[in-house]
């Protein structure tokens, strides 16, 4: 008992729900254009020239109007029963699929017509010496969707909405009538024209103006807000470099590894010649050369012996004695002079 509660209360709230919808999506049909008295205008598949009225999907649902209803009979403005009603009016056929409008599409009904034709042709009837009463029922011919009263018009005008959907209506001339398309179509009016009709309140301006200038002002914070954040960044990189330099740090480094490696080869070296370098030795060679040629040294047969004389050449050679074997004072004699004999 109770499941079959739950599922009556399930099923009314999907009834309801999809009636709600429905009656929504109805809503959005709208009569949006009519031409009573047709001579040169649109002609039917047939070619002749009749009245019609146009039907527009305002919204932008697909939405399939067969099985609505038109007419131009006012005795079902009535209180009456539904059935009585559709007697008096022209449904909509199925079995076209023009007759599926999707959004913003437009549909054109043959009016004084004969449904055999096809199903864009219905009875209604539409006398244009007198002002003509249109109604268009929902499906269940229960609700007035729409309606309009169109005044007499003079051959092949049109009585239409100023745009698709809107409350006020103008008569068009004959070659401005827009049959199955949107009403207000004007190829020469100019931006400004157009913004004016479209927002005469200037409501959509301020709100256009308020949103570029916000979004120029935003672009203006982005800018200098990573602007600044580079700018920051930057500033600390030179006062790190300023800091702790980078480029003589890597000089100093190269040149302690430079050095630490020559002074580890003369120390290995030095070992091996007991802290004499070839270096030192070809420069002692040197400088004894040099003494002999400034005649320093005396001149004996096989024997070179050199004057006391303090050169200085040797005081890098003092400073390294932790190398050097201890140093025992020679004593120089003066030179002999040789005899006669001698020097023969």
């Amino acid at each position: 008992m109770k499941i079959t509660k739950f599922a009556l209360l399930v099923s009314g709230m999907l009834t309801l729900g999809t009636s709600t919808m429905q009656a929504q999506m109805e809503q959005s049909i709208k009569i949006n254009e009519v031409l009573t008295l047709n001579t040169q205008s649109l002609q039917d598949e047939y070619g002749m020239h009749e009245a019609w009225i146009e039907l527009a999907n305002i919204s932008y649902s697909t939405y399939n109007i067969r099985g609505m209803f038109l007419t131009t009979d006012t005795t079902v403005l009535r209180p009456m029963s539904a059935p009585e009603r559709m007697k008096r009016m022209s449904p909509i056929p199925s079995g076209d699929e023009r007759t599926s409008l999707h959004g913003r599409q437009h549909l054109l009904l043959f009016c004084n017509s004969n449904p055999a034709k096809g199903a864009l042709h219905l009875t209604v009837r539409i006398d244009p010496e007198k002002p003509t009463w249109i109604g268009l029922y929902n499906g269940n011919a229960t609700e007035l969707i729409d309606s309009v009263t169109v005044p007499v018009l003079a051959a092949d005008q049109s009585y239409a909405r100023r745009n698709d959907g809107a409350a006020e209506w103008q008569v068009k001339a004959a070659d401005a009538v827009t049959p199955g398309i949107e009403n207000f179509i004007k190829a020469n009016e100019s931006k400004t024209a157009l913004f004016k009709r479209e927002d005469p309140h200037g409501i959509a301006m301020t709100l256009m103006a308020m949103g570029i200038v916000f979004f120029c002002l935003a672009l203006l914070w982005l800018f200098f807000t990573v602007f600044g954040t580079i700018m920051k960044h930057q500033e600390a990189a030179k006062k790190m470099a300023h800091q702790q330099p980078m480029k003589p740090i890597t000089k100093t480094v190269e040149k302690t590894m430079e050095v630490g490696h020559k002074t580890g080869v003369i120390l290995q070296e030095g070992l091996k010649t007991k802290g004499i370098d070839k270096e030192v030795y070809m420069a002692v060679i040197a400088m004894a050369l040099k003494q002999y040629e400034d005649n320093v040294h005396d001149v004996e047969s096989g024997v070179i012996t050199i004057k006391p004389k303090d050169t200085g050449w040797d005081d890098e050679y003092s400073k390294m004695t932790q190398f050097h074997d201890p140093i025992v004072p020679t004593t120089h004699t003066a030179p002999r002079i040789p005899t006669g004999p001698e020097m023969r």
